[in-house]
């Protein structure tokens, strides 16, 4: 069962949280990463790009020229797609490229990434932030404190002035417990997770 160190905003170690080793202490799966994370980038494309084949192309109700008589090949629509201004075969069309793994294969990529954080000692545990007032100084502050270099900050539920304080600091990331994920976990340096939250994770996977 991995044990890390507990601080609080000013940096100074205040106790020690043993972590579940059901969720972080697995064998990291670095296939299974692989694949949760590609299917969440997947996801986020838009799949918005569009050609018109030769039923949307302005035009070509008319038949340009006679069937016989003229020496040319037959044509029906001068929108058919060997005609300059035609339409396009096969091109792109509006589609979703959004899939999903099993849920089993979910819950696991999810502990592998929180594993590989802690067995990388990139995991920073805080007792709490206590803000009282959004003031991003103050957040600046408390991760440097922390040494904690483009964080991920998780907190169990979702925090206004957390959010609020962080939101414009570079390479910051701010989120409640239930919206942890793969891909943010390994894009970012550090995990800064407070003591409710991994309650609430290990509660939630283990």
């Amino acid at each position: 069962m991995p044990t890390v160190p507990v601080y609080n905003t000013q940096g100074s170690q205040v106790g020690e949280i043993a972590l579940n080793d059901q969720v972080f202490g697995v064998k990291v799966n670095k296939a299974l990463l692989h694949e949760a994370v590609t299917m969440q980038l997947a996801s986020r494309r838009l799949g918005t790009s569009a050609v018109k084949n030769r039923a949307a192309v302005r035009g070509g109700g008319r038949k340009p020229y006679r069937q016989k008589g003229t020496a040319q090949a037959r044509h029906g629509s001068r929108r058919s797609p060997i005609w300059t201004g035609g339409g396009v075969v096969f091109g792109p069309s509006p589609r979703s490229y959004k899939y999903s793994l099993p849920k089993k294969a979910r819950r696991l990529a999810l502990k592998s990434a929180l594993s590989a954080k802690v067995e990388a000692g990139e995991i920073i545990v805080v007792d709490a932030f206590n803000l009282t007032e959004p003031k991003t100084k103050v957040m600046v502050g408390i991760l440097e404190n922390l040494k904690a270099k483009k964080p991920l900050i998780v907190t169990a539920e979702y925090e206004t002035f957390v959010d609020k304080s962080a939101r414009n600091i570079p390479g910051v990331m701010t989120m409640a417990s239930e919206g942890l994920n793969v891909y943010d976990i390994l894009a970012h340096d550090h995990l800064v997770i407070t003591k409710d939250a991994v309650s609430k994770v290990e509660e939630a996977l283990a």
